[in-house]
């Protein structure tokens, strides 16, 4: 490769005409030049943040309308949750223990290549007892005691569906708003909308905290929180759950703060010049990237410093909650972020693919999440953020009501079930203490209000103040949006 030749063909065209001699008002010609493509300085990004500018402004026009929410807080169990043992309760399903699942029900569904061949889909009841709970009554599992507390404030939503019958392809449509890899990540989307109301901590955060021993964890990619087309500046940062939150923050034994932003400069004019030079907006976002990373060698121990906190607050979120990279600690994590002006915060939990040994899996997974997820929606409440907060919870898909292998009274397993499973949203903007759609007497299809996954995309924009038709980014000529190219809908009966 001949990097010279390689320069060259990298150049715009009014890098050309003035490489070439033609630079009329070169110095004019270069400040436009920056400004063009959001050129910022090293310096002038400190000057920024000195003056209480933000470092992420949101796009001109952006929000849309006033906004109900001004956070979201994704809480995505990977792998499946069974609607069945957990939020959609069919008690008329022990009646068919073990019989086959009406071929008039399965209506030709596609199945996985996991069942396919079984030579019975015999009917498998959740084993599990289910209570009303809230002023709501709402039927909850025994799985979920402490989110049990919070229905009040929930919006459980039955008929969530999806296009997408296995894992990978169903969470990054869950996540992405499509099944093909290269979009962005509703966070990035929001982050790219709505910026960020805190200059030294990043405006969409990822945390993959560790699921228990023995269950079924399929692999997470870093798509679900990347920025696909979007500038890279959008990405999730990934705060990790042991050792340092973030790698190689702190400054090298011998370094200090004044060294190190003594390097940063030197390495931002070397940039600058770079920019000037190639014209590649990607370079930008390395200033602005190692900016942050800079101030976050401050913001970031004050965060995950948790000395501060009352005990109270404490024991609401369990024993677990001061070991690090546990659903505990996540989840006061991103009360803490979201309190500091972070747009978005992604928990990622992996462990939810039961398709053998479900009852005692499923009830592992539920006592490492349950509590966190319960003292966050009551600890957002206490504190007066979830009026401004949205907390969504959910999956990928849902699972079958027949078993998948060997079927007991105590044991099952479920398959992948994409045609209706079930979500919740609380806080900013939505209506707590509701039940919306139905499924039919199996859990196996829609009865009424179905909402596919873009419809709830376009819900979670709604809350956040962004018409989802209008907000678009142009790729290869192509007004691309987080709820794609077919119609998506408002679900307004979950709106406050």
């Amino acid at each position: 490769m001949d990097p010279l030749l390689e320069h060259h063909l990298l150049q715009t065209r009014r890098q050309f005409f003035g490489s070439a001699g033609l630079r009329v008002g070169g110095i004019a010609l270069a400040h436009l030049m920056g400004r063009s493509a959001g050129a910022q300085s090293p310096s002038a990004v400190a000057a920024a943040v000195a003056s209480g500018a933000r470092v992420h402004p949101a796009q001109p026009g952006l929000p849309h309308f006033a906004a109900k929410a001004k956070a979201l807080i994704y809480l995505h169990m990977n792998g499946g949750p069974s609607q069945l043992d957990l939020w959609d309760y069919k008690p008329g399903l022990k009646e068919h223990f073990d019989k086959e699942l009406p071929s008039e029900v399965r209506g030709g569904q596609r199945i996985t290549g996991m069942t396919s061949g079984q030579a019975r889909f015999p009917v498998a009841p959740s084993m599990f007892t289910f209570a009303q709970h809230g002023k709501c009554g709402r039927w909850v599992s025994e799985l979920l005691p402490h989110t049990a507390k919070v229905v009040d404030e929930i919006a459980l939503i039955k008929t969530v569906s999806t296009s997408a019958i296995n894992h990978d392809p169903a969470c990054t449509f869950v996540m992405t708003g499509s099944e093909i890899p290269g979009r962005a990540s509703i966070g990035s989307w929001l982050s790219y909308g709505l910026g960020s109301e805190n200059n030294d901590l990043p405006s969409f955060v990822a945390l993959t905290p560790q699921f228990p021993t023995g269950s079924n964890g399929q692999a997470l990619f870093s798509r679900m929180w990347a920025s696909g087309f979007l500038p890279t500046r959008h990405n999730g940062v990934a705060l990790r759950g042991s050792g340092d939150p973030v790698l190689y923050l702190p400054n090298p034994e011998g370094v200090g703060a004044g060294d190190r932003r003594a390097m940063l400069d030197a390495l931002g004019a070397l940039n600058q010049r770079s920019f000037a030079r190639m014209g590649d907006p990607e370079i930008q976002t390395r200033i602005a990237q190692y900016e942050m990373a800079f101030r976050m060698q401050a913001s970031v121990p004050e965060l995950v410093e948790l000395s501060n906190e009352p005990q109270s607050v404490l024991d609401l979120y369990g024993a677990e909650v001061r070991k690090p990279g546990s659903f505990a600690h996540s989840a006061l994590m991103a009360r803490r972020l979201v309190e500091r002006g972070v747009r978005v915060v992604q928990i990622m939990h992996r462990g939810w693919d039961q398709h053998g040994g479900l009852p005692n899996q499923l009830r592992n997974q539920c006592v490492d999440t349950d509590q966190g997820t319960g003292a966050l929606i009551a600890d957002l409440r206490q504190r007066g953020l979830l009026d401004d907060t949205l907390v969504v919870w959910g999956g990928e898909f849902g699972r079958t009501v027949y078993s998948q292998g060997t079927l007991t009274a105590t044991n099952y397993g479920r398959d992948h079930h994409p045609r209706n499973f079930c979500m919740w949203m609380a806080g900013g903007g939505v209506k707590g203490g509701i039940s919306h759609g139905e499924t039919d007497d199996f859990s196996y299809n829609v009865a009424s209000d179905p909402v596919p996954l873009n419809d709830l995309n376009a819900t979670i924009l709604h809350c956040m103040g962004i018409d989802h038709e209008r907000f678009t980014y142009k790729v290869q000529g192509l007004d691309q949006r987080l709820t794609g190219v077919e119609s998506a809908s408002v679900v307004k009966p979950l709106l406050a």
